[in-house]
């Protein structure tokens, strides 16, 4: 089937039929060719959670959005089992109007399925903090680079980038790299497609309206895989690897948008569904 087909099936469906359906007929597309297409999330937690999130875009008082995966989202959640991160978040961020669009196990194309589908309209944030892909990347050991992941996180981030401009087209975008993580067996494998991914991110900037953000000498050992203690799992941030991110951060801001203010109009940190 192809993507013509797709589509006009996805014309005829309603909004959520049409999540499952591109899960179902259009993933092979997103991932095997350019990496372009955004691609819905259909499971229930995945329906809340994208409620939750463009009922928080339409609160507004953001200046600084966060998006990306459950990297992201664990900093800035109500849930209970990452309180000690939300207090982290809070210590750093209060005062910028910061809010938290992150959501767990997302792929670059889900994130922009995500936008796309209204979770960035009229929030016309100042800066734009977007750390994605290693979703794509996954944990499966590899021999040297994994050319088909780099190109289709890149060309991913790249329609990312596309609808950031035309939704928020007064904000700096903050593109991270990747950060370290190791393979399912513990090793270091992943890391040269996580590297050859960066590398390809670094030059989408262009120094002002998109800067890039690379923090893998603070977190990564020499083989690249995390350093001791900067993750929990080899892949999800510790409270130390949190601070290392914001330390990086915190300078970007600050010449951004001045100092932190004594009080903070950003909505409140969303949770659980199901807490991914």
């Amino acid at each position: 089937m192809d993507k013509g087909t797709v589509t006009l099936i996805m014309f005829t469906c309603d909004r959520w039929t049409r999540a499952a359906l591109f899960v179902t007929l259009s993933v092979a597309v997103a991932r095997g060719q350019s990496g372009t297409e955004p691609v819905a999330r259909a499971d229930e937690n995945s329906r809340v959670a994208h409620t939750q999130l463009v009922e928080k875009a339409r609160r507004g008082g953001i200046d600084v959005y966060f998006e990306g995966d459950s990297i992201t989202r664990r900093w800035g959640t109500s849930d209970a089992q990452y309180r000690d991160f939300l207090d982290n978040w809070t210590r750093n961020f209060f005062g910028w109007n910061a809010a938290n669009f992150g959501w767990g196990a997302d792929t670059v194309q889900n994130i922009l399925w995500r936008l796309v589908e209204g979770e960035l309209d009229g929030v016309h944030p100042r800066v734009i903090v977007l750390l994605a892909g290693t979703n794509n990347v996954g944990g499966t050991p590899r021999q040297g680079v994994d050319g088909g992941v780099v190109e289709s996180v890149v060309s991913g981030i790249t329609a990312i980038l596309d609808v950031m401009r035309r939704k928020a087209p007064d904000a700096i975008v903050i593109l991270m790299g990747i950060t370290p993580r190791t393979d399912s067996r513990g090793g270091a494998s992943v890391m040269p497609t996580i590297d050859a991914i960066n590398d390809r991110l670094a030059a989408l900037a262009d120094g002002t309206r998109v800067r890039y953000l690379n923090i893998n000498r603070q977190l990564a050992r020499a083989d690249g895989a995390p350093r001791d203690g900067v993750t929990g799992d080899g892949l999800h941030l510790t409270l130390t690897g949190y601070q290392l991110w914001a330390d990086a951060l915190k300078p970007m801001l600050t010449e951004i948008l001045g100092p932190r203010a004594a009080t903070d109009h950003a909505p409140p940190p969303t949770g659980d569904p199901q807490a991914r």
